[in-house]
């Protein structure tokens, strides 16, 4: 009997049943690693079953986000280099998480492609792991989809999703933000996961940069600058929830710090930035000068070097940035809340024409 006379199989069609197993058996450990007290259930159940210890809040909320990490994944691709885009996914959802004040509780991940590579799946997953230990949160579940004549050749896509919880008078919702209070920001990493479409056009298509370009300003090649994790701030933000009142906090993502801070103060408030205040990574200044980038583009679409902006009383500043500095966080006075006029903007942007510090 031939094989044609056995049949079509799953696996003629480009699904790999065997592949899925073993990509489990080898991820087993790494996710078992991220399990918090409360998980009951090992990998490979139909669902995962957390014990909520409600006992401990007055009145616990839960707080959920789901997210990706856009078109990053692109420049993964490019570098073949896989091992840091879970981080990336990881903070862009417990960081979303964090800022509302809630603990990140267990996560859980998408991977699609169209057919699997066991040991580049390992890689990613992985990641995720380590971003999960660093947010303190556990990898629960996941689903890992091979759809032949969907995804095209070694492209995947990611996506993940997050529970925390918070006491619902620790929740930080931005209605205590009165004119006098000040802005802190912790210092990014690079890019984060956001504007990469305008990177890659910028750096890689029009400036025609190869990924192993060794830019005299930067630190690595120019595509491992571009592949930096993003910074994951939960433990961050959850020491200093212990100690001070964190009135809003605001995770600088897609929209940049132009349209972020706005979204956790009231609306009779201005946000006053300073753009003299903080050292700018140099990435960020060769897109602006590669590709003639506005500042309000630049401001509008990137980070800027500012990954979390927390809304704090006057009074903290000090003890919060000496706090910031002992945990080995680079935190910056950029800004104060003002009261803000009618038909005036909602955020305004000092210093932005004179010559600004660089991160040397």
């Amino acid at each position: 009997m031939t094989a044609s006379d056995k049949g079509t199989t799953y696996k003629d069609a480009g699904v790999d049943i065997a592949a899925g197993n073993r990509l489990v058996k080898n991820i087993a450990p790494l996710v078992k690693e991220t399990f918090r007290p409360e998980v009951l259930a090992d990998i490979g159940g139909f669902g995962a079953l957390f014990s909520l210890h409600t006992e401990k809040y007055r009145d616990p909320v839960l707080v959920s986000s789901t997210d990706g990490v856009g078109t990053k994944l692109k420049l993964a691709f490019l570098a073949d280099k896989h091992d840091s885009i879970g981080i990336d996914l990881v903070a862009m959802v417990v960081n979303d998480i964090v800022v509302q004040g809630a603990e990140p509780l267990f996560f859980l991940d998408y991977l699609a492609t169209s057919r699997l590579e066991v040991e580049r799946a390992t890689e990613i997953i992985a990641g995720i792991a380590r971003g999960c230990k660093e947010a303190g949160c556990s990898l629960i579940g996941g689903e890992t989809a091979e759809m032949p004549g969907f995804y095209q050749g070694k492209d995947y896509e990611l996506a993940g999703f997050a529970v925390g919880i918070v006491d619902k008078s620790q929740l930080i919702d931005g209605s205590e933000i009165k004119v006098g209070d000040r802005i802190i920001g912790l210092g990014s990493s690079g890019l984060h996961s956001n504007g990469y479409s305008l990177a890659r056009r910028v750096l890689l298509e029009d400036s025609a940069y190869a990924l192993d370009e060794k830019l005299p300003e930067l630190e690595l090649p120019l595509g491992e600058e571009l592949l930096r994790p993003t910074r994951i701030y939960v433990r961050t933000i959850l020491n200093l929830q212990r100690d001070f009142r964190l009135k809003g906090v605001a995770h600088i993502t897609g929209g940049g710090l132009q349209e972020n801070i706005v979204r956790v103060v009231p609306d009779r408030c201005q946000v006053q930035i300073d753009l003299q205040t903080w050292p700018r990574p140099p990435i960020f200044e060769i897109i602006a000068r590669q590709g003639k980038v506005s500042e309000k583009e630049m401001l509008t679409t990137f980070n800027c070097g500012i990954g979390m902006a927390l809304i704090v009383a006057v009074e903290d500043v000090e003890d919060i940035l000496e706090r910031l500095h002992g945990l080995g966080e680079n935190g910056y006075l950029i800004g104060e809340i003002g009261m803000r006029e009618p038909d005036a903007e909602t955020i305004v942007f000092l210093n932005s024409e004179k010559s600004r510090r660089r991160d040397d």
